[in-house]
């Protein structure tokens, strides 16, 4: 153990945070740092699990760092949330904003996710319920075979599109697609009122999937388990979940978008 977790382990948590708002001791952020620091390669090591050959885990990690670095500036242990929820919806958004910056998803590749967001938003539209995937691969015009091909190229796209943030003014005004973070506390009224219709749109998004998709997205973004471990308690293949929260996404944003655009045009 080294010497700074070896010194500040003897202290209340929730006080070193309410020191460190005050004073901004490099000592206790360096503590803080070397604390969570497994986080950032948790939260990488998830993500990586997605990702094509050519993204690098040390990437991912090294991007991860700068959210806990973010984390912990902006923690604030008067809201009530556990630091290590916050800590890690801010390295997953600091990775995935990264990764959008360098553009790693080839254009012909964001254009396929983008058709068949637009091809489910269409069926389901017009037949009024979920559509199963023959009718999606039949309306692209492919295989099932290719359709699921299709589905394992998408992906990738499909993570960083799940992490995608709602921002409602400015950045402490903010609601992503796991979870609320901040605290109501302080709030303007008129924003609480928009988190809250915002969250409920979300959740019955969620509700209206079909009922694998739905358990692929609770147990990934909620419960935290890899695409692997959700495979284990479906019993079913890594590549069959992975081909399920790409289905389920695609569907979340089909739904979503639409009144995404209309809250940014409040």
């Amino acid at each position: 153990m080294s010497r700074l977790l070896d010194k500040y382990n003897q202290f209340d948590e929730t006080d070193l945070w309410k020191q460190y708002r005050v004073n901004k001791n490099p000592e206790i952020r360096s503590y803080l740092v070397e604390k969570y620091s497994p986080l950032v390669k948790h939260v990488a090591g998830r993500i990586a699990i997605g990702m094509p050959q050519n993204v690098e885990f040390e990437d991912l990690v090294s991007y991860g760092v700068f959210g806990l670095l973010d984390a912990i500036e902006k923690f604030d242990p008067s809201r009530e949330i556990k630091f290590k929820t916050y800590a890690m919806t801010r390295i997953r958004g600091s990775v995935f904003d990264e990764l959008r910056s360098v553009d790693w998803i080839p254009r012909s590749i964001r254009q396929k996710a983008k058709q068949l967001e637009g091809i489910i938003a269409m069926l389901e539209n017009k037949e009024g319920k979920k559509v199963e995937d023959e009718e999606i691969a039949k309306e692209l015009g492919v295989s099932m075979e290719e359709y699921n091909s299709l589905l394992a190229k998408l992906s990738g796209t499909s993570l960083v599109s799940l992490n995608d943030i709602w921002f409602l003014g400015d950045e402490n005004d903010e609601v992503s697609f796991m979870e609320t973070l901040e605290s109501p506390m302080n709030m303007n009224p008129d924003n609480i009122i928009e988190k809250e219709e915002i969250k409920n749109v979300i959740v019955d998004a969620i509700k209206g999937l079909p009922e694998k998709e739905k358990k692929v997205i609770v147990l990934y973004y909620y419960e935290d388990l890899t695409l692997k471990e959700i495979g284990e308690v479906l019993e079913v293949t890594e590549s069959r979940i992975s081909q399920l929260h790409t289905k389920a996404v695609a569907r979340l944003r089909s739904k979503l978008s639409k009144v995404k655009s209309a809250i940014q045009k409040r």
